[in-house]
């Protein structure tokens, strides 16, 4: 009988081993089934608001069928805007698809409007809009067509259109501001001299209401022309 040596053996008995282990046929991994009906979020919490007390209380969560957005670009250090004041804003206005409808700053001089915050004297979305600014502060607002011009628009803007404002909120007061001041008449225009030859007033009797008398037209048939007030 042949004798093997013991490190022959024991490598064989090792190489053997491996080669059963490798043979050895692996099952897959058991999947899972993915059939199954996954958790459903929870539904939010309701709002008591939702259900005051004295109203019939019912189950669902509201829903907004439109909103106003708004992003604020510029923060204003003034007060903080409060109703029934009045605003005096400059803006612009574009359609959604970009095409810019009107301006303050196409208005002569350039000057910003006035109207009384929530009379109903503008659109809903301005009238809601300038919630949350100080004076001196920049909004862009969101504005859908509920909150617009509605369904039947008006010139220069079609119907059931979204709109877009960018806002200043320029001063806030109790009272109306006043109108802008008229510029100045033309320097090139000399003022027309008086006649020198004429009294500046006639004699007045004091026993009368003293009363500017016009001087004489040159035609005493026609009566005089008087020009129309200045704005």
């Amino acid at each position: 009988m042949i004798k093997v040596p013991a490190g022959i053996a024991l490598v064989a008995l090792l190489s053997t081993a491996a080669l059963a282990q490798t043979s050895t046929t692996r099952r897959p991994a058991a999947h899972r089934s993915t059939s199954s009906t996954a958790a459903k979020p929870a539904a939010p919490a309701a709002d008591p608001a939702d259900n005051p007390p004295g109203v019939p209380r019912i189950v669902g969560t509201p829903k907004s069928l439109y909103a106003l957005r708004y992003i604020d670009t510029a923060i204003g250090t003034g007060e903080l805007s409060a109703p029934r004041k009045w605003y005096l804003v400059r803006y612009t206005g574009w359609l959604t698809d970009g095409t810019k409808f009107d301006s303050s700053n196409d208005h002569p001089g350039k000057e910003p409007i006035a109207f009384p915050y929530g009379a109903h004297q503008v659109i809903p979305g301005w009238d809601t809009g300038f919630e949350g600014m100080h004076v001196g502060g920049k909004r862009r607002l969101y504005i859908p067509y509920q909150l617009a011009y509605g369904e039947a628009g008006r010139p220069g803007i079609p119907p059931k259109s979204n709109l877009i404002f960018d806002v200043e909120l320029v001063s806030m007061s109790d009272t109306r501001p006043p109108d802008p001041t008229a510029p100045p008449e033309n320097p090139s225009q000399p003022a027309t001299p008086s006649d020198t030859t004429k009294p500046a007033t006639q004699p007045t009797d004091p026993t009368k209401p003293t009363s500017v008398t016009p001087p004489p037209t040159s035609n005493p048939e026609k009566p005089q022309t008087t020009p129309p007030p200045q704005k």
